[in-house]
């Protein structure tokens, strides 16, 4: 017995035991030498284009402008939030904004696990490729186009859904330029352009699903509803659960160019959110510090929504970190 750890003393004494080490390192470095190279653009993009713009939130605590510069400017504190939120254009604003978000998610949510597990219960797959196809291509159009497109189909004077209810009713009906169709207008225009793409993930997770489960299901004589409540949901559950939670970070940001392109005028009290407010008061108006408190305040919602939503989700195991 005194021999081996004698031996063992005498290794650690000598430094056999550290060298071994250092050339595990060694190894373990060289072989992921290529993935750290190719994953270094991706940690230079970050840096550059999303930490770095950070060094301006300081704009939104000082009362900026050209010829001083960021650093220059005098400092006033909080004096923009202030101004802010005593400004009932700026609450109506989050106020929409935080409508619309909520509305989105609710609404588009379900979609894309609903195309997933159709996709993933159809057998025929000349079928299956073509409909993946159709229901991807939308993800991949401007929503200038999609826009475009909206406008053509709604409009009141010329759009054919308009022609067609001329023809039926003898009256046309402002599609957009009612709030409450604009609002459904928007909505749905998001969702068919999103919920094709949005199912690759939940088609990802399908597919490590054990297929024995559906064959035991089946012998038990569990029908196509029972095998997706009881095998497919609680399959997808972890990824729902971290879907969720990334979506939490939007609550906030509802986007600019798809409400820009839809929005006009008539619709303006519901229309308009903070990044078109910030378009619109910031660059447009030159406030710059009243508009990056605007988009502070936006960012810093969106943080605490997605820190609530992974502590909730922690409890129930499925957290994201």
């Amino acid at each position: 017995m005194s021999k081996p750890i004698q031996a063992s003393f005498g290794e650690e004494s000598t430094g056999v035991v550290p060298d071994a080490e250092k050339l595990r390192k060694r190894r373990r470095l060289k072989q992921n030498m290529p993935w750290m190279i190719m994953f270094a653009p991706i940690i230079i993009f970050f840096i550059l284009f999303k930490y770095v713009p950070m060094l301006g939130l300081v704009i939104a605590f000082k009362n900026y402008n050209f010829f001083d510069g960021i650093l220059g400017s005098p400092w006033v504190g909080f004096d923009n939030f202030r101004l802010l939120f005593s400004d009932p254009l700026a609450f109506s604003t989050i106020r929409n904004t935080l409508m619309i978000s909520v509305l989105s998610i609710v609404a588009g949510f379900p979609f894309p696990i609903m195309i997933a597990i159709m996709f993933h219960e159809v057998k025929s797959m000349w079928f299956r490729k073509t409909a993946q196809t159709l229901l991807y291509l939308p993800h991949f159009l401007s929503w200038v186009i999609v826009g475009g497109m909206v406008i053509t189909l709604f409009s009141q004077e010329t759009g054919p859904i308009n022609q067609l209810l001329k023809s039926w009713t003898g009256e046309t009906f402002p599609f957009l330029y009612s709030k409450g169709s604009w609002l459904a207008i928007f909505l749905g225009s998001g969702i068919w352009k999103e919920m094709g793409f949005g199912a690759i993930i939940y088609l990802a997770a399908l597919s490590n699903i054990d297929p024995s489960l559906y064959e035991a299901a089946s012998v038990d004589g569990a029908n196509k509803w029972r095998q997706i409540w009881h095998i497919t949901l609680p399959g997808l559950r972890s990824i729902i659960v971290l879907m969720l939670i990334l979506s939490m970070q939007n609550v906030m940001e509802v986007g600019f160019d798809k409400v820009f392109v839809l929005q006009n005028p008539i619709v303006s009290d519901i229309s308009e959110v903070i990044s078109t407010y910030i378009y619109r008061v910031g660059i447009q108006g030159a406030q710059f510090s009243l508009t990056t408190a605007m988009g502070f305040f936006e960012s810093m919602v969106g943080l605490i929504l997605v820190v609530i939503a992974n502590q909730i989700a922690r409890k129930f195991d499925n957290g994201l970190w």
